[in-house]
């Protein structure tokens, strides 16, 4: 099946109310599942933070203590290329191979940037803008999710 045809699907699965889509084609089959929020909440695994440094309280008097909040972590700034399907990240398109995108490197849209192994299929993903790579934020041969960050492009 065609990769556009793939994230069209996609799109459609998650822009509607529908929980699942199933299209058999002469090259292929394919099963959309959209995952429930609540239960993806219940089946994250757990996250282990170290102990924050305790946070000095100032009182005034008669005034009760106040606690500042913990800064949250800076948001990627550009535009974030994120994955259409569960599956293996790959940069190249083999062991030995040339990346296909490095940070600092220009990119066109429609220019591939890595492969998604999904189901023993090679999926090459593509870029959605141009400009160029600033950040590549998975690691090759990592596991992604559908919807996660992979690259930032300014």
């Amino acid at each position: 099946m065609d990769l556009r045809k793939l994230k069209t699907l996609i799109d459609l699965v998650s822009e509607s109310n529908i929980s699942e889509l199933e299209i058999t084609e002469a090259d292929g089959k394919v099963r959309i599942v959209k995952a429930d929020p609540q239960a993806a909440v219940l089946q994250a695994a757990p996250v282990y933070a170290a102990p924050a440094a305790p946070t000095p309280v100032v009182m005034a008097a008669g005034a009760a203590p106040a606690v500042a909040a913990p800064a949250a972590a800076p948001a990627e700034t550009g535009h974030i290329v994120k994955s259409p399907m569960v599956g293996t990240f790959y940069r190249a398109s083999g062991p030995n191979a040339k990346s296909f995108a490095e940070v600092g490197q220009a990119v066109k849209q429609g220019d591939a940037i890595c492969i998604i192994e999904a189901m023993k299929i090679m999926n090459e993903i593509e870029a959605d803008k141009t400009g160029t790579i600033t950040k590549v934020l998975v690691e090759n041969g990592q596991p992604v999710e559908f919807g996660q960050p992979l690259f930032v492009i300014e």
